[in-house]
C-alpha cells in the first residue's frame, strides 16, 4: 500500500520534478506518483494540489515536503546514502547542490529541459556559456577527487540529483563539453532510474507537448 503521494509535472519538461522523483526512488519510498501536465508555469491543477503551487511535492507518512532540496534531505533521513558518508565530502556535495538550486539562471533560460528533442549547438548565449563553464569546473573537481563515475563515487548522491536535469539539457542542446563532462553526462543518462524517466516521458500523451519547448528558436 502506498504511504503517500509524489506530485510531479510533465516528465518531458519538468527539471525540478526529476530531482524530487530521483530522491524518492533512490530512497525507496512507497508513494503513489501523480503527474500533472504543465503549461509553462503554475496551473490551477498544480496550485490546487501543492502548498506552494509548484512541483515536486511529497506527502509521506504524515510529512508534507516541497522544494527539491527539502525533499532530498527528507529522503536522506530515510536513506542516508543520498549524501556521502565522509563529512568533508558531504559538505562539498551539499554546497554544490545548493549552488545548483540557487543559480545558473542563464542556462535555465536559454536551454530549458525538453528531453525528447535534440537541438545541437543552439541557444549558446553568453550567459548560458558562462554557467556551463562554472558547471564543468564543479564537475571536474568533484570527479577528480572521487574518481567517478558520479560526482562523489560509485552511486548517486543529492549532488548528482540536483545536476541530473543539467545533463538532460546538455543531451538536448549539446554545447561543447570536455571529455570528463561528456562521460559524466553519459553515466547519468545510463543510470536505470534515468532510463526509466526517459521511457516514461516518451510515453506521455502528445497533447501534453508545449510548443515553446519544442523549438530551438529563442522567444
Amino acid at each position: 500500500m502506498p504511504e503517500g503521494r509524489l506530485f510531479i509535472g510533465t516528465k518531458m519538461y519538468s527539471s525540478w520534478s526529476l530531482r524530487g522523483w530521483l530522491a524518492v526512488r533512490l530512497a525507496g519510498l512507497e508513494v503513489e506518483e501523480v503527474v500533472i501536465p504543465l503549461a509553462g508555469g503554475a496551473t490551477a491543477a498544480v496550485k490546487a494540489a501543492t502548498p506552494a503551487g509548484m512541483v515536486p511535492y511529497l506527502e509521506h507518512r504524515g510529512a508534507r515536503i516541497w522544494e527539491s532540496l527539502a525533499i532530498i534531505e527528507y529522503c536522506a533521513e530515510q536513506h542516508p546514502a543520498l549524501w556521502p558518508a565522509d563529512p568533508a565530502a558531504r559538505a562539498a556535495a551539499r554546497s554544490i547542490a545548493a549552488e545548483m538550486h540557487a543559480g545558473f539562471r542563464g542556462l535555465r533560460m536559454a536551454m530549458p529541459m525538453t528531453i525528447l528533442n535534440r537541438f545541437p549547438g543552439a541557444r549558446r548565449t553568453p550567459e548560458a556559456l558562462a554557467d556551463i563553464a562554472r558547471i564543468e569546473t564543479i564537475w571536474q573537481e568533484a570527479l577528480l577527487e572521487s574518481g567517478g563515475p558520479f560526482l562523489f563515487g560509485d552511486s548517486l548522491t543529492g549532488a548528482d540529483i540536483m545536476f541530473a536535469p543539467v545533463a538532460c539539457r546538455f543531451l538536448t542542446w549539446q554545447p561543447a563539453l570536455s571529455a570528463t563532462s561528456l562521460a559524466y553526462v553519459e553515466a547519468l543518462r545510463a543510470h536505470p532510474l534515468m532510463r526509466r524517466w526517459y521511457t516514461e516521458a516518451a510515453a506521455e500523451p502528445a497533447e501534453w507537448r508545449l510548443p515553446k519547448y519544442e523549438t530551438a528558436e529563442l522567444a
